[in-house]
């Protein structure tokens, strides 16, 4: 009699499917091994999850075809991991385990990558640089498509992968041969590095800990097994260096496997550097920028043995490391951590989880802390530790507040206008600063967190809007090349010069992007040397690192990006930060935006005066009294979560309540709206029926975006005291109630339930 055995599959299918082994194969088959099994007429990659299972009474059973790996590719910890991440998110079994594995063992090919080989890009930089807008119009009178690829090189920092650049402006190898021929760039084949941080110079200089890090060390040091540490530290008051020393405490000191999840792997190259010049070669770093065989090398050497510590962004929690003695997660504030397609977990929550079950500590660290953290710190629930104070004496910036409300030096009283669009922009105390900086030798940072050059188009005469034809949102005007973007779908059409409702020959830019802010900061300092970092000029693999190690060298004047320079970054002669606009995201239809708004300008200021020379900060803002913005400007991050939680308890929203968000979708917007209140009806019949009572159904409603990628959407959210209530509700709804409410609804209906969600557009 054949055994046999349940097995996941990949498919969103809350099920496991049943084979025979009743061949001989090349490994064994126990728990956590790869199969290929047949399934709907084709071969499929699975993960045995149990073996000596029953023999369903009905139906065909198959036989499992290859068993392509000697050793389990989940061990027991991992594989329960993955189950408790499929229970409490409410995702099938087999989705989960497709994220916690390395892609190239997904798929049923063996990796066929050049591993050894040395593989070589094209790349174009610039070889004369341009500095006159006049010598440049005269340039390209003839050739705006060059121009425009010379603009965009600029852009990226003066060098970019030749295929990157074609493609982002979508032009023809010839635009780039004609910047050739004209002495203007060049472009060679450079050799493309598997890992540059692997190559990057480290200082392996041991600085000594002041008192409050020596002291945290020892609490961390000394944590039970299990425990999670709640690390608050004012930014700059040396985070990284507790975590390293507490690592070497349970690497070297306790011969122990460690995880240290960042936000954004690129983003955070310092980080990485200090890692690497501690702990050397054993460390692996994970990051999407590898290839799939190289991730898989990365995941390999971890999973042997041959690197101790796993350094990435959220899906290194996976890291397959035995003996796990901790995972620090770093900046656990930032949203990055929720992943964004299903399944939709939180990298802290199944850290936390997965150091438990391994009696491994956890430790989370920010300058700002989510209410959900805190609040769990100071019910006990987790250990706060804090560091009250900058080292090496440094003293938190000085903050000063420019209301966008009051009419601007040099500007009518009456009307209010600008003297100068660039005032408009930067105001008077900021451009003063920046300019005194730049005189000094030292560098500024600039945050402006929307991309583009301008919010959307908009007809002088009409007053029509330039809007997505496949989403509910307005088309981003973007330079470098010129066109209209929408940042959902993606969707990109030529910038109009016509109004296409009335026909109207003015069509006037509204809002602000970072792109605007480059071209006014560069004509008002045309001495300085200017970076924009952002999506658009980030795109390119390194990039991020590239951009910020000029700044480290002292080759950028003025850093100007996102959100994304918020955060890890520690450059001693950035003394000037401003927020060109402090206002952007704040009101969203979002119970986490006033959270989002004060961790982002609290992160933002930190970024200065981190070096002897001291630091100024500028925040721009049209609602200067909004708690978000008075606590920012003080440093009271203890103030902002008092007045932040009392206005999560009426109505109720986390960390008060549990939440979980369910999004309808499909293409016709009167049956998706009829799909949500079938939903909500069924939910309320259930909870009628048999409870628990603490759920309750908010809506459904249509969302703050009602439409994406031509699917129209609507929402309701289940609120609940008790997690284990939610986690029974959602279950049985996902099993069940999608399918009774698919039956009567549209083909094409969709139905995604998010469980903890961190925005609910």
């Amino acid at each position: 009699m054949p055994e046999h055995v349940a097995v996941a599959l990949p498919l969103p299918l809350f099920q496991t499917f049943t084979y025979a082994l009743d061949e001989p194969l090349a490994y064994p088959v126990v728990p956590g091994s790869r199969v290929v099994v047949p399934f709907r007429g084709r071969r499929t990659v699975g993960v045995c999850v149990e073996v000596d299972v029953p023999v369903p009474t009905r139906g065909e059973i198959r036989s499992v075809l290859t068993a392509p790996d000697p050793a389990p590719v989940l061990g027991a910890p991992m594989l329960a991991l993955c189950r408790w991440i499929a229970e409490y998110y409410v995702v099938p079994l087999g989705v989960v385990i497709r994220s916690a594995i390395p892609a190239a063992l997904a798929g049923e090919r063996a990796r066929t990558g050049t591993r050894g080989a040395h593989r070589t890009q094209r790349v174009a930089g610039i070889l004369r640089d341009l500095p006159s807008l006049l010598e440049r119009d005269a340039l390209f009178v003839r050739a705006p498509r060059q121009r425009a690829l010379f603009e965009l090189l600029e852009g990226l920092g003066g060098r970019a992968a030749a295929g990157h650049l074609l493609a982002q402006l979508d032009c023809s190898p010839s635009v780039l041969q004609g910047l050739v021929d004209r002495g203007l760039v060049e472009v060679r084949d450079e050799v493309v590095d598997r890992d540059p941080f692997a190559t990057r110079a480290t200082s392996a200089v041991r600085h000594q800990p002041t008192v409050s890090q020596a002291t945290a060390i020892a609490t961390l040091s000394a944590a039970a097994p299990g425990e999670v540490v709640l690390l608050h530290g004012v930014t700059g008051s040396g985070k990284t260096l507790v975590y390293v020393e507490f690592l070497r405490h349970v690497v070297d000191g306790q011969g122990r496997s460690a995880i240290v999840l960042v936000p954004e792997i690129a983003l955070t190259p310092q980080t990485v550097d200090r890692f690497r010049a501690a702990f050397g070669d054993r460390v692996a770093v994970l990051h999407s920028a590898l290839s799939e065989g190289e991730r898989h090398d990365a995941w390999a050497a971890l999973r042997d043995g041959r690197k101790r510590i796993a350094v990435g962004a959220r899906s290194a929690v996976f890291a397959p490391l035995p003996d796990l003695g901790a995972i620090i997660v770093d900046e656990e504030h930032e949203a990055s951590y929720k992943q964004g397609e299903t399944p939709r977990y939180h990298a802290r929550e199944v850290a936390v989880v997965r150091a438990r079950h391994a009696g491994a500590v956890t430790v989370l660290g920010s300058a700002t802390p989510s209410l959900e953290s805190w609040v769990n710190a100071t019910a006990g629930k987790y250990r706060l530790v804090s560091l009250p104070e900058r080292v090496g004496g440094g003293r938190l910036p000085a903050i000063e507040v420019i209301d966008l409300r009051r009419p601007m030096r040099g500007a009518s009283a009456a009307s209010a206008e600008p003297p100068d669009a660039f005032a408009a922009v930067v105001h008077a105390p900021l451009e003063a600063a920046l300019r005194a900086a730049i005189a000094r030798g030292e560098q500024a940072i600039l945050l402006l967190n929307r991309r583009g050059y301008a919010a959307f188009l908009q007809c002088a005469a009409c007053g029509d809007v330039a809007v997505c034809p496949n989403c509910s949102i307005s088309l981003t005007d973007h330079r470098a090349p010129e066109r209209l973007v929408c940042h959902y779908c993606q969707h990109v059409e030529p910038t109009r010069a016509t109004c296409a409702r009335c026909g109207g020959a003015t069509m006037r830019r509204r809002g602000l992007g970072t792109q605007q802010v480059e071209r006014l900061l560069g004509e008002r300092f045309p001495e300085a040397r200017i970076a924009r970092m952002d999506v658009d000029t980030t795109t390119g693999k390194w990039a991020h690192a590239e951009i910020l190690d000029r700044v480290g060298r002292g080759e950028i004047d003025i850093l100007l990006g996102t959100q994304m320079i918020a955060k890890g970054l520690d450059f001693a002669n950035v003394t000037v930060v401003g927020v060109i606009d402090a206002d952007v995201g704040l009101n969203l239809p979002d119970f986490r935006a006033s959270e989002r708004c004060f961790q982002l300008l609290s992160q933002v200021a930190g970024r200065a005066g981190r070096g002897p020379k001291g630091g100024r900060v500028f925040i721009q803002t049209r609602l200067p009294d909004h708690h978000a913005v008075r606590s920012a400007v003080a440093h009271a991050y203890e103030a902002f979560v008092d007045e932040e939680l009392a206005g999560r308890v009426a109505p109720p929203y986390p960390p008060v309540v549990r939440l979980m968000h369910v999004v309808f979708s499909a293409a016709d917007e009167a049956r998706t709206a009829a799909a949500a209140e079938a939903g909500a009806a069924w939910l309320a019949r259930l909870l009628a029926a048999r409870g628990p009572a603490d759920v309750r159904v908010i809506g459904p409603a249509p969302c703050p975006v009602e439409r994406i990628k031509n699917r129209w959407r609507w929402h309701l959210l289940l609120k609940a005291e008790q997690p284990a209530s939610l986690s029974r509700v959602g279950r049985y709804f996902m099993r069940s109630g999608v399918r009774a409410i698919a039956a009567a609804g549209p083909a094409d209906l969709r139905v995604t339930l998010d469980r903890d969600p961190v925005a609910l557009l």
